[in-house]
């Protein structure tokens, strides 16, 4: 897993200076992220390991060899019940925008479960090419900034040429201001979850009546925000259970999880199973 100190509600990417994208090779321990976004399209290429994507509430359980492409903009959530291992690939969208002018009115179809022949053979194509990509940049060996990027474009051009969807009807301009309200409330959250947040005043954040400003985060995120707040409590406490010895009372606390009803009661939704089953496993597998 990434640094433990690493904001859970909000994800901020570093680029490479060198390469102008994020990649690398990761080993994760179980981890649970709550809906969040970024301004890059990020592929996960699962090496070893299961691990569930939700991407604009549709689920994909991804297994040894998937591949999950999550559009820029798009809400997605992950949660890994055991240790994943992952080539992960992060492109900013301004990045694109060079050589996709059109970039704010397509998405990319990666993972569809009707796709043709000729789709899973352009699939295992980009499955082929980051696994090359992650070869040349572990090595770097003379020109492998060369290769690398040739690579890159390589794979864009796979997207371009057989992934891209046109949007219909698409308002960029609208798309961003929610999006730039949504990152002010994430980030108030991030800052403040332990807290129990009135309505009235994360809604006042960005202007909002408070009615308008329930429907707002609930069309968005696909839950309330009292519903989000929790399950980013959940997530802290989860990342804790695993990578500490500290007792679940102590990390409740910490969270400001007061309501230990409640936090079993989600806990088992999203694990299924109790906090000290979920941590004895886990301690087994390693």
């Amino acid at each position: 897993m990434e640094n433990m100190n690493k904001n859970i509600a909000y994800e901020h990417i570093d680029f490479s200076e060198i390469t102008k994208v994020r990649f690398c090779t990761l080993v994760e321990k179980c981890n649970y992220i709550p809906n969040h976004w970024h301004q890059s399209i990020e592929f996960i290429y699962l090496i070893k390991g299961e691990r569930l994507a939700t991407i604009e509430n549709k689920s994909f359980l991804l297994h040894d060899g998937d591949c999950v492409l999550v559009n820029a903009n798009a809400i997605h959530s992950m949660k890994l019940m055991e240790t994943n291992t992952i080539i992960l690939l992060q492109i900013p969208i301004d990045f694109l925008e060079q050589f996709v002018p059109d970039i704010q009115e397509i998405i990319f179809v990666l993972n569809d479960s009707k796709n043709t022949p000729r789709k899973q053979e352009c699939l295992n194509k980009v499955k082929s090419i980051l696994l090359e990509m992650k070869r040349v940049y572990d090595a770097k060996e003379d020109g492998f900034l060369l290769k690398f990027n040739s690579l890159l474009f390589s794979l864009l051009f796979e997207l371009k040429t057989h992934f891209s969807v046109k949007m219909m009807n698409v308002n960029v301009g609208q798309r961003k201001k929610d999006l730039a309200r949504l990152n002010i409330i994430l980030k108030y959250l991030q800052e403040n979850y332990k807290q129990n947040i009135a309505l009235e005043d994360i809604a006042k954040l960005v202007h909002f009546q408070t009615n308008y400003f329930c429907r707002f985060f609930k069309k968005h995120m696909g839950v309330t925000f009292i519903e989000y707040q929790n399950q980013v409590k959940l997530a802290y406490v989860y990342r804790d259970l695993i990578n500490t010895k500290d007792s679940l009372s102590m990390i409740l606390s910490r969270h400001g999880f007061n309501n230990y009803k409640l936090f079993r009661t989600l806990f088992k939704k999203h694990f299924g199973d109790t906090p000290m089953k979920v941590r004895k496993h886990i301690v087994e597998q390693d």
